[in-house]
């Protein structure tokens, strides 16, 4: 991941409704929800939540998967990880003792 993709995948998490979409999505890994589902947690006409998820699946955050007459979507969890693992990448100057409390954190996930 380059600097460019981080901030459009930052963007796109920097929006209340988007980022409580993606938080319930990995929550709900590997199986997913509806569309129908999420716009219901949401509280969210079909209409209004379908613009964010664009956004989302734009950022390459969200996937969509047709069941039948459904649409799933699931979490990029591969977007999660390189988005994390830029951030994070030289964290602390190679100094690996201070980064084991994020890793610790991390590792019980």
């Amino acid at each position: 991941m380059n600097q460019a993709d981080a901030l459009d995948v930052l963007a796109a998490l920097a929006n209340q409704t988007r980022l409580s979409t993606f938080r319930h999505l990995v929550r709900h890994e590997p199986e997913g929800l509806s569309t129908g589902e999420l716009a219901d947690m949401l509280s969210l006409t079909q209409s209004t939540f379908s613009t964010h998820l664009a956004v989302l699946a734009k950022a390459g955050l969200v996937r969509s998967d047709r069941q039948g007459r459904r649409m799933v979507q699931r979490a990029n969890l591969d977007a999660l990880r390189d988005l994390m693992t830029f951030l994070a990448k030289d964290c602390c100057q190679g100094r690996a003792e201070l980064c084991e409390p994020l890793i610790a954190e991390l590792t019980c996930c």
